[in-house]
């Protein structure tokens, strides 16, 4: 019975965004906005044990039932001014919905809660939350364009991204501030090109999807429980922390295309002040996510001689395996392909 109320809310929560990317007028955007929030609270209160998962869904409601309700009142306003042909409403409304639209998606300086809740989540719906999730406030996002306000959101959201990360002993937690540093990065591709984001975001949803895979397969939410893991296979750690690389951005992997395409943007629109600082800030995740590898490969390793057999699940599912591979090794693939062209 619960699986089956599971399926119809995960249903919901897609028809929910359809709802707001396909929709003509602001109304059916927030009505489409919360039938996508309705139906994510009970996924996310899957798990009745743990005590955080009640705290995290009380504290995504009352933020997204805040944005909603500020989003609401803003396209009550902007309809009365527009309909009394009054000038009012071009500078206060779309600052007004712009707000409320990156408070939904976590964007700094509204990342307060995102962090907090994911804290709370089982790595499905962490995953949710960091990919699906975003879909519908980045598409709303797309429509209202602020340049000077964009420009503070896409520094506070790579600097807080990449400073945020940085003393977190919670893999969910670093994978929130990942996610930010991202959202930064996607914003910074909406600036100039509608296509952009739109692949920034399919490439950060797979990379993403391959990492909670195994997350989720080994049950790890500390970076304790890494440390320890003795019995762990090294190819199994080794495909992690690869994966962690691929996401930061770092050459050859998948995760550094998207960075790539960017960058060559930017460059091509001569905007080289926000380009310098977008790969300063993240050169400081690639920081923490090599930090965490070589004290994992070099400063503690452990193995035992004496333990031959062990309980624990050293094998990766077929489904890991494939997106891995896509992750580690798409791009040299796609350069191979482009090249035989």
């Amino acid at each position: 019975m619960k699986k089956i109320s599971n399926n119809i809310f995960l249903m919901m929560l897609i028809f929910g965004t359809l709802v707001t990317i396909s929709s003509n007028s602001w109304l059916g955007a927030w009505m489409g906005l919360e039938i996508n929030l309705l139906s994510f609270i009970p996924l996310m209160n899957d798990n009745k044990k743990n005590l955080l998962t009640s705290e995290s869904s009380l504290k995504y409601f009352l933020t997204q039932a805040f944005a909603s309700s500020i989003l609401l009142f803003a396209i009550i306003m902007l309809m009365f001014f527009y309909n009394n042909n009054m000038n009012l409403y071009n500078s206060f409304n779309e600052l007004l919905i712009l707000s409320t639209l990156l408070l939904k998606s976590g964007a700094a300086p509204f990342h307060f809660w995102f962090p907090e809740v994911m804290e709370g989540l089982s790595w499905i719906n962490g995953l949710i939350l960091m990919t699906w999730q975003k879909i519908a406030p980045l598409m709303l996002i797309s429509y209202n364009f602020i340049y000077k306000f964009f420009m503070i959101t896409i520094i506070l959201s790579m600097l807080i991204g990449s400073l945020g990360g940085l003393n977190q002993t919670s893999i969910r937690k670093l994978m929130a501030f990942s996610s930010i540093n991202h959202l930064g990065w996607m914003l910074l591709a909406m600036m100039n090109n509608e296509m952009l984001w739109m692949i920034y975001f399919l490439l950060y949803s797979l990379l993403s999807f391959s990492i909670v895979l195994m997350f989720n397969n080994f049950k790890l939410f500390y970076f304790n429980q890494i440390f320890n893991m003795s019995m762990m296979n090294p190819i199994v750690k080794l495909f992690i922390f690869l994966n962690l690389l691929s996401l930061g951005g770092l050459p050859p992997f998948l995760g550094f295309l998207p960075k790539w395409l960017v960058i060559q943007n930017l460059v091509t629109m001569n905007q080289l002040f926000i380009l310098t600082i977008s790969v300063c800030l993240t050169l400081i995740t690639l920081y923490f996510y090599l930090r965490l590898s070589y004290s994992i490969f070099m400063l503690n390793y452990q193995k035992n001689s004496w333990l031959l057999k062990n309980n624990f699940n050293n094998k990766l599912s077929f489904t890991s395996l494939i997106f891995n591979f896509i992750s580690i090794s798409g791009l040299l693939m796609m350069s191979m392909i482009y090249v035989v062209m």
